[in-house]
Parts: C-alpha cells; structure tokens; sequence
C-alpha cells in the first residue's frame, strides 16, 4: 500500500474520511472557481465577437452561449463531485456505523419489553408525555376507529 494513495481501508476511518474529504475539497474548489472565472471570461469574450457574415440575427450570441457552456457545466459537475464525496461519507456513517448501534439499541428494547421491564425511551420524560397524550386522545381515535 502506497503512502501517497487513498484506499478503501483509510476511508473506513471517520477521522481519515474527513482528512480525505477535506483534501479533496481544497484541491477541487479552487479548479471550480478557476473554471468559473474562465467560462464567464470567455463567455463574454464570445459575446463581444463581430457576428459571422451570414449569420441570422441573435446568431452570434447562441453560438457564444453554445461554445461557452461546457466550461461552465466542467466547473458545475466537479462543484458536484465535492457533493457526491459528502454524500459517500454521510451514507457510509449512517449505514456502516450508525446502524449497528441503532439495532443494538433496538435488541436491547425488545429484549427489555420481552422481560416487562420498561425501556429506556419509554421511562423517561418525554414516554411519560407521550403516554399522557395517549391517554388524553383515546376516546377520540376510539371513535374514529369505529366509524371507519
């Protein structure tokens, strides 16, 4: 494994995930705002450019906005790049890392229900209002069940 090459193993770290993605976004920013600046340069360059002889009228400034347009959509598409790499990292946290603990966590409320014990969620402050809400609504939901 090279040293000055990212692998799949450095990225399963959530500190070295954040390194890369910081890494990355400081190399590609830059490159988004330099295109940026060029396509607008150049756009306006296009748009001051002498119509063609034979060109029909609004001609000279389609082909301005034609010819200009894929430097804006190179800057647009690596501007989204950087939003696909947040993607990755929110993603792989939410189902390489998070999941496990949430099922965990899960487990051990069934586990505790099964027991008649009363979970955690349940015991505490806001179960309490949530129980009190049930009680509070339950002759309406009562009655909506019944008529439908």
């Amino acid at each position: 494994m090279s040293a000055d090459k990212w692998t799949p193993d450095h990225l399963m770290d959530p500190q070295t995930r954040a390194i890369h993605l910081e890494q990355r976004r400081a190399q590609l920013l830059p490159i988004v705002d330099d295109l940026r600046r060029l396509a607008r340069e150049m756009e306006a360059e296009l748009k001051e450019m002498e119509s063609i002889d034979g060109d029909f009228p609004g001609q000279a400034a389609f082909r301005a906005w034609r010819v200009g347009k894929p430097l804006f959509k190179a800057a647009d598409d690596i501007d989204q790049a950087l939003v696909d790499l947040i993607t990755f990292n929110a993603r792989y946290q939410r189902a390489y890392e998070e999941l496990p603990v949430r099922r965990d966590e899960k487990r051990q409320r069934k586990e505790l229900a099964k027991a008649g014990q009363p979970s955690e969620i349940e015991a505490g402050p806001a179960g309490a209002v949530q129980a009190q809400e049930k009680q509070e609504f339950k002759d309406v939901f009562d009655a909506l069940r019944k008529g439908a």
